[in-house]
Parts: C-alpha cells; structure tokens; sequence
C-alpha cells in the first residue's frame, strides 16, 4: 500500500552545489594551514572527468539521503559528503584482492568500487529486507554500512583475490581499528609462509593492502593507538587514512588532540633509516592531484614492501554536519561555515578541471545535471521496490482482516484498528503485524472460516519475518559446528597417561601439522606458553605458526578476527580469562555480530583460547561466565572440564566456520588423563552435556573445574545415602539442545547449578534453560537452588579461593538441605 506522502516528497529537490571559482581568495579561518596544490602530473582527462561524475553523484546521494530521513522515509541518514575526492583517490590506488576495513563514511569508495550500487545504497537507508536489495546488511544496519559477501548461501568461500573486499562495517568508534590489523597481517602470512601459496582465492602471494579509515575525532579512542603500534611493529600492509575535518560532532579537534593535529602527534611513528614505522602523508581532503599522487605512492610502497602508511587528510569539510540528528550551524561559526562552502572538494574538483582546460564550464554542467539525475532514479527506484513488497503485505492483510471484520462482533474495534492502519503516512511492516495480532485478538473464541484464514496468514507472515530479522546469528549451514560429525575418542591399551598441558601439547601438535591455515599467537606462546601447553611447538612449526605478541589483547582478538575473515584459521589466546575484557568490545561488538549483521555474507572462525576459573588472586580467578554468555550471543562458548574434552572442542570448531570461546581449566594441566590414540581427530558435539555420575536424589549440573567440586561432594554425599546425578554442561552456548538435562530431572525430581560466577550469573541462565525452554519446573519436587561464589572476586591464597567460591563442603550441605526437606 503505498504511502500518501511520497508522490509530493519525491519532488523535493536538492540544492545546488556550490563551486569555487579558481581564482577567488575564499575567507579561511585564523587557524587553518593551507596545502597548496602541486603542478600537474598527467592525470588524464577521461579519469578526471569520471571523477567528477562519481564525486557529483554521491554527492548528490547524501543531500536527497537527508532529505529522505527529514520528510519521514527514512529513520536517520548518515553520509560521505565532503570526503568524496579523497576517496577516489584512495580507491584507484586499490586493486583487486584489497580490502576496505572503513566504518560509516566511505560510501565513495564502495561506489567507485562497484560494490555497493546507488540503488543499494538507497535501500540500505530505507532498511530494505530484500535480499537482494542490500547485499551489505539486508537491513540490519543503519546507512553507509558496507560489507561484501565473502561466502556463497552454503558458507563456502568465493574468490577473494579477484574481488574488491569491504569488511562489515560497525558503528562504534574506533573498532573497526582492530580488525584491520588482523587483515594486514594475513598478506604478511600469505607471503612469507610458502605452505600459503596454493590459497590462491585468498591471496595473490600477499599483494594485497588493507585500507582502513576512521574519522580524526576517533584517533582518541585506545583502540587506534594500540593498532598502530602492532601493525608498526609487524611490518604489515595497512594503510590508515584519517578524515579531518576539525570536529568530533560538535567538539574542536583543539579539545581531542594534543597540538590541535594528528598527524603531528604521530611523528614518532614516521619511518626511519631502517625501514621502521610507518610512511605518512598529509593532504588536503581538496586537492585532487596531490591526493591521487599520494595514495599511488603510499599504497604501491604498501604493496611491494609491507612497510605501512598514515593519511592524514586535513580540511575536509561536512557539508551536511555530523548526522541527520542534528545541525552542524548549531556550533561552527559563520566563518567556518562559509569556509567549508569555498573549500568543498567537489567544487575544488572542479575548479582544477577548469583551470587545466579539460572540459567546459557547459559540459561540466551537463555531467552535473546526469549525476543529479543518476542519483534521483538510484532513490525513486529504491523507494519503489521497498514500498512494493510492503504495500502488497498490507493490501494481503486488510483484506483478510476486513472478512473477519465484516461478521465479528468486534467488528466496530476492528473497523478502528483498520483505519488506524489506513490512515498512516508510511506504513511499515511492524504496522500490519500488529493490525493482524490485534484482530486476532478481538476474535478470541470466534470459530469462523475468515478468522482462521487470518490466523494463517499471520503464522506465515511472522515466520517470514523471523527470518528477515531473527536469523543467522550463528552459521545455519553445512558448515555449522553443530552438523560436525561426532568421532568419539579412541583410547588402547598402549594410550598413555599425561598432565593436562602434554594433552593440550600434542593436540595443538596434530592440529597444526593438519592445516596450515591454522596459526596460533598471543602473550608469551612463543616459549610454549605460561601453562606449557605448547611447549615444543614453536621450534618444531616456526615463527609463522606459532607467535607472540605485544600485551594488547584488544588487538590480539582484532588480529584473529581479521586474519578468519580472509581464509586462515587463527587461535587467539588471551592469556587469562580476566583479561578477556580489553578485548570484550571487540568481541561483542564486531566478532559476535559479524554473521548476523551480514546475514551470514561474511564469516570468521576464530577461535579464541584462554584459560580461567579456579587459582590465586582477584585477577587470576577469573569467572565472569554471565556476562561473557550474554555478551557474545553469536559465539559459541566452550567450558571443557579437562583438557581431552578442551581438545576434542578445539577439533570440532576447526571442522567448522564459527568463531568460539574456549576455557581451559586453569587448575587442569596438572591433571592426569590418558591421551586418546586419535588426539587430532576426535570431536565433542556442543550443546550436548555428558553424565559423568548418575545418580537418582539430585540432579547437580555444573561445568569446567567445578566438576571437580561436583564429584567430590557427590562422593561424600554416598555415605549419607544420596545419590547425586552429575551433569557437565561442557558448553554454556549452545546449552543442552537435547533436553539431556530435564530427562534427569523427571528422574530426580530434584536439581542443583554450580559454577564460580557472580551470584544469578551463569547459574541462573543455565536454570533459566531448564526450567523455562525445556519446561523442567514441571518435574520438580522442592525448589530448585544455584551454588555461586561470593559477589566479590575471589580472594589471594587458598584460604581465599575456599572462602571466596563453591567449595565441595558448600555443595554437601546444601545438597543434604534439599533432601532432608
């Protein structure tokens, strides 16, 4: 049903650019440093004037885009305007099998690239669910969000060498930083690692650069200084450009930057005489030669020799302010305003065309009206196509309802509810549901013919939009770690017993020597590891296996993430699980949502090993299991009890493509286990928990090292003839897909969650599990009950570890409690 308002709103018309005449002195604000433009160099006429077009039609998409969300089409606009030049210029030094890791603003970029169309950008504004009107986020992501698929409808990998790539984008500042290193540092391995070479739909021998942008207001964020420094230190192909345009929304750079400049404070990063550091440029965002001169020479450099680059592009301008939330005149001056207006890059452009006499004033006047144009039909055709679908849902529905209106005796409520709809501006998918949802409602008790034809049309109408936004948060393919097949461990007589940390050793041993895709690096692995989990294995893989890195675990998990993204297979390792937090942004914000926000277009396996629970010391006892279940929905966390199920785990997610958290027990690798024969190849399935004791009083469910807890409460609670049921979880997401856990519980009628987390933490989800989606309330004879630790972090010494969480007398005479009553 289409909407009353947008014939007249489609005539709304964009203002006319402004151009600079060439010779004109514009007025310039007392604190600006003016870049004047170098002779020029052969830039030729047909690439100019291409140039022109394409900087004139984004142009013109980010002024009707703001009108689009001012007249009510859209929700909020946020655009590339005044960036456009030094774009283009970027993205013709770019070639095939390089990488855009940018964030809100380079629309131009992925226009000259061709991988996000006018109309799509359009539909992405509109969040147009088709699938195929937004290849980026389907969506599920505000405008100028761009992300090329990376994997076909079955998770298998397209050829990424012949692509222009863009990573999914995120909106928090600064975070796409992280990634980024992690792309760069992937054309390092991809050369220098011959077992490589054959990838060839990865990488083309490591050519290829990675160019990341960020706005300057975002270089305060922590996580750009720690990227720079690690691609700095490891030598790789990133080039970071960094629009100024002298704000932070409303805040002066004078407030955000030590000495008022970027690229200034970053001297120290400039190279050096032993190749060292990075090389930097800085151009105005206005002159076109200067900026296509310094982006062939930074990105070639780049390419051949892996030393990276800095851009600072100074004087850009924001034609339209910050977003379409609010005004820019509200806090720059006239002056400043006026300034932005002579300095706009486009008509700079188009001043230096003039000025070298390429074309006419009349012609570039006639590329002006066809790029006006060109972006006009990109939002007509937009606006049409996501209108169409939704208007046929809404005719579908209000003739459906109208038949049950016509012989209800709700009728009248419905005839209300019918005009509501009717009369609303733009009507939305949201609007016809809630009509269908609320007839029904009216009709309770009605058995009628129209009724139930209403009902299933409305079951069918929220399973399709189930799937427009409540799917692919996790990988639903052949490739889902929950379709790995289950190789059950193979033990002989011959099979010998090991420390946990040996198990771990020859696992990872087997893992690597399987695929070299496969790298392992984080703090300290290159002596084997702090718990000697790897011991041997950096001498016998080497360096491009099995590496350190800085402490900085922000970018530890940006690298993995980044190098997933392009075809390896990363093991991340945060070295304990307290420490997850300097990276739990990146974690939340980008790794977990990757596969949802994309609709599964992109994907990265990582795998991120760390270590936790029970040992010494408030930062050493980590078990912050709550906050990691809710806060990293798509990823799967893994909790092994001992070092076997930890390898196993590790064996399932890498016959997989999703990214999961591993923790081992960091009190295990001191533990004796038998070494299964088939250590590099069996599997543990996940969601799928194990009974390690039955039992036939209580079922007590737990995971990790409290299992330890659990069996030896479980054998002291024999001698007073209770009989406990222990059940290791062994993963928290999934958690128990087949219901293993209320089938002991119909038997028990009776249930305990243990683990070392806060109080109503992961214990009280795992209740919420059983007790609500399997609907294990029905079974229980007394009051289900949670053993936590204490609010605060675990104490130093072992007197604190005793004092601070469960202990095994904790759970006996809880246990002993529940039965006695």
């Amino acid at each position: 049903m289409q909407s009353r308002r947008s014939s007249a709103v489609n005539k709304v018309q964009s203002p006319k650019l402004k151009v600079v005449d060439p010779n004109s002195q514009p007025t310039v604000p007392a604190d600006k440093k003016l870049s004047k433009s170098t002779p020029e160099k052969g830039l030729s006429q047909e690439e100019a004037l291409a140039d022109f077009k394409l900087a004139l039609t984004s142009r013109y998409i980010s002024l009707i885009g703001r009108k689009q969300v001012l007249n009510g089409k859209a929700k909020f606009g946020i655009f590339g305007d005044g960036k456009e030049v030094a774009q283009i210029a970027m993205a013709r030094a770019m070639k095939p099998g390089d990488w855009l890791v940018a964030y809100y603003r380079d629309q131009t970029t992925t226009f000259h690239h061709g991988t996000v169309s006018y109309e799509e950008f359009f539909r992405q504004l509109y969040a147009d669910v088709d699938y195929q009107g937004d290849l980026s986020t389907v969506g599920r992501q505000m405008n100028g969000f761009s992300a090329t698929r990376t994997v076909d409808h079955n998770g298998n990998w397209k050829n990424l060498s012949s692509l222009y790539n863009s990573s999914s984008d995120t909106s928090p500042t600064g975070s796409q930083m992280p990634r980024s290193l992690g792309f760069a540092l992937a054309s390092k391995l991809f050369r220098e690692n011959e077992a490589l070479h054959n990838l060839e739909q990865f990488s083309n021998n490591g050519n290829e650069v990675i160019c990341a942008t960020i706005g300057d207001a975002s270089t305060s964020e922590g996580l750009f200084w720690e990227t720079l420094n690690a691609a700095g230190v490891m030598k790789v192909p990133l080039i970071v450009s960094i629009w100024d345009d002298g704000y932070g929304i409303s805040v002066p750079r004078e407030k955000q930057t030590t000495k008022n400049s970027i690229s200034e404070l970053l001297e120290g990063f400039k190279v050096n005489k032993k190749g060292e550091g990075y090389n930097m440029y800085v151009v105005p965002g206005w002159d076109y030669e200067a900026l296509r001169e310094a982006y062939e020479d930074g990105i070639a450099k780049a390419r051949a020799t892996h030393t990276p680059a800095i851009f600072h592009i100074t004087e850009v301008t924001q034609p339209q302010g910050h977003s379409t939330s609010g005004s820019h005149e509200r806090y720059k001056t006239p002056e400043r305003l006026q300034w932005e207006k002579d300095f706009c890059c486009v008509g700079k452009l188009k001043a230096w065309i003039l000025k070298n006499k390429y074309a006419t004033n009349e012609e570039l006047a006639a590329i002006e009206k066809e790029a006006e144009e060109t972006a006009r039909v990109a939002q007509d055709s937009a606006w049409k196509n996501f209108r169409d679908g939704i208007s046929k849902e809404a005719d579908e529905c209000l003739a459906l309802v109208t038949a049950v209106q016509a012989s209800s005796p709700a009728g009248s409520e419905i005839e209300k509810a019918v005009t509501n709809l009717r009369s609303t501006p733009t009507i939305i998918r949201r609007d016809i549901a809630s009509l269908a949802r609320k007839a029904l409602r009216l009709t309770q008790g009605e058995n009628t013919q129209t009724r139930s034809d209403l009902e299933r049309w409305a079951n069918n109408y929220a399973a399709k939009n189930k799937e427009r936004w409540n799917t692919y948060l996790y990988n639903e393919g052949p490739n889902s770690a929950l379709n790995v097949p289950v190789i059950p461990a193979a033990y002989s007589d011959s099979s010998p017993v090991l420390n946990g940390n040996q198990i771990i050793q020859n696992c990872m041993d087997k893992i690597l020597e399987r695929d070299a895709r496969v790298c392992i690096f984080g703090e300290d692995v290159g002596i084997g590891d702090v718990n000697h989990g790897l011991v041997g294995l950096p001498e016998k893989h080497g360096p491009h296996r099995i590496f350190d890195t800085g402490i900085r675990e922000a970018t530890i998990i940006g690298q993995g993430l980044g190098m997933a993204m392009r075809g390896l297979r990363p093991i991340a390792e945060i070295q304990y699980l307290d420490y997850l937090l300097f990276g739990f942004q990146t974690l939340s914000d980008d790794l977990a949502t990757l596969h949802y926000r994309n609709v599964g277009g992109q994907i990265a396996p990582l795998i991120v090993r760390t270590r936790g629970h029970r040992l010494e010391g408030i930062w050493h006892t980590g078990s912050p299991m709550g906050m990691i279940i809710h806060g990293l929905r798509g990823m799967y966390i893994l909790t092994p009890r001992n070092m076997v199920q930890a390898a196993g785990m590790y064996n399932t997610m890498l016959k997989s493509n999703d990214p999961a958290l591993l923790i081992e027990c960091l009190n295990g690798y001191g533990v004796k286990e038998k070494l299964p024969d088939n250590i590099g190849e069996f599997t543990v399935p996940l969601g799928v928990p194990e009974i390690i004791r039955e039992g036939s009083d209580v079922t007590l469910v737990t995971y990790g090292s409290c299992c330890r807890i659990a069996e030896a409460a479980a054998t002291e609670l024999a001698d007073f003839d209770i009989s406990v049921e222990i059940i290791d979880a062994q993963t928290l997401v999934p958690f128990d897909r087949h219901g293993v856990i209320v089938e002991s519980l119909k038997k028990t009628n009776r249930i305990v969650f243990m683990d070392e987390d806060v109080p109503g933490g992961a214990s009280a989800y795992m209740m919420q599990q059983v007790l609500e989606n399997w609907d294990g309330y029905r079974y229980l004879d007394g009051k289900p009950v949670t053993i936590a630790a204490k609010e605060h972090r675990g104490a130093y010494s072992s007197d604190g570890d005793y004092f601070s969480k469960p202990s095994a007398d904790d759970v006996v005479e809880i246990i002993m409690g529940m039965v006695q009553e």
